[in-house]
């Protein structure tokens, strides 16, 4: 039942896009900013305790839903027979739409080439900053790789985790990682907002918290990535070192897929391409890369439904 609501959840994902704005949570924000706010008041504590604590209030209403729709709750009250697993199967096909994202790398990406192909300087930035989620290069050339390497990275924050814990942990799984990244997300537009170049704790437990449910999907992505493109090229990148030695877990993990991202694509100079012909192709690329990799993931969820393996 898990790997159907999936399936089905994945095919509703892709067909829904008329309804991708309801995903994006704006009044979640808020409450964020209340608990980091909250949480300021207790300097004494580690910044990850607050942090946690906020993650586990707003994962809470999902996990008594999903309690509550348990085949074991609801024959307390006769309806094990009548509903079966049908009110489980509605929650995480709810949870899921919401837990992907919040936008579609491919339609990111879309936006950000028609902007390029308008040569609109403003548009260009304001598309390339979403995919990026911080300062866009002022070097066409920067911005190119840094755009490549983001829609590798954001494949795996906006969509391959979200499965890979939906599959593990089912739609409390699913939520619990998208709560995380709402966390990171906007501690990171927090700082980007504030005037001081000074550490911030608050991102930094954010990040902590979100590394640690990224660190083996973000594997489990660099690793499709390989077998969705140029394998040589992938497990090249993948021996390169770290740029550092003292990189959080958050990080090593957004650089690891950037690496072998890029090197699955395996771009070549084309004689004769302007620097907006290979911006697009390179995005185009990326986005390619994840598409097909989606389809591996898809592929084998539709046979492990088939053959019954409910997880």
């Amino acid at each position: 039942m898990k790997l159907l609501a999936l399936l089905i959840g994945l095919i509703v994902e892709r067909l829904a896009t008329q309804f991708f704005h309801l995903r994006r949570l704006r009044w979640i924000d808020r409450a964020i900013d209340s608990g980091f706010r909250l949480g300021e008041r207790f300097t004494n504590w580690p910044a990850i305790i607050p942090i946690v604590i906020l993650a586990i209030m707003m994962i809470l209403p999902v996990l008594l839903v999903r309690l509550m729709v348990s085949p074991e709750f609801l024959a307390r009250f006769g309806l094990g027979d009548l509903w079966f697993s049908f009110p489980y199967f509605v929650l995480a096909i709810i949870v899921l739409f919401f837990s992907l994202g919040p936008k579609d790398i491919g339609e990111g990406v879309a936006e950000y080439c028609r902007a390029v192909e308008d040569e609109d300087a403003d548009r260009i930035n304001e598309t390339a900053k979403a995919l990026i989620e911080g300062d866009v290069p002022d070097s066409p050339e920067e911005r190119i790789h840094r755009v490549e390497e983001s829609v590798c990275i954001q494949a795996n924050n906006r969509l391959f985790a979200v499965v890979f814990w939906f599959v593990l942990v089912g739609p409390v799984g699913a939520w619990t990682y998208r709560v995380t990244d709402l966390i990171r997300r906007r501690a990171v537009f927090n700082d980007l907002r504030q005037d001081d170049s000074g550490d911030n704790a608050v991102l930094a437990a954010a990040e902590m918290l979100h590394g640690w449910l990224a660190w083996i999907p973000a594997r489990l992505t660099a690793i499709g990535y390989g077998m969705s493109g140029s394998a040589d090229g992938a497990l090249s990148a993948w021996r390169k070192a770290d740029d550092g030695e003292r990189l959080t877990q958050h990080t090593r993990s957004e650089q690891l897929l950037a690496r072998v991202g890029v090197g699955a694509l395996a771009l070549g100079e084309i004689k004769g391409e302007t620097i907006s012909e290979r911006c697009v192709r390179g995005a185009k690329a990326a986005n390619g890369l994840v598409i097909r990799l989606f389809i591996i993931w898809a592929s084998v969820i539709s046979l492990m439904t088939l053959s019954g393996q409910a997880l």
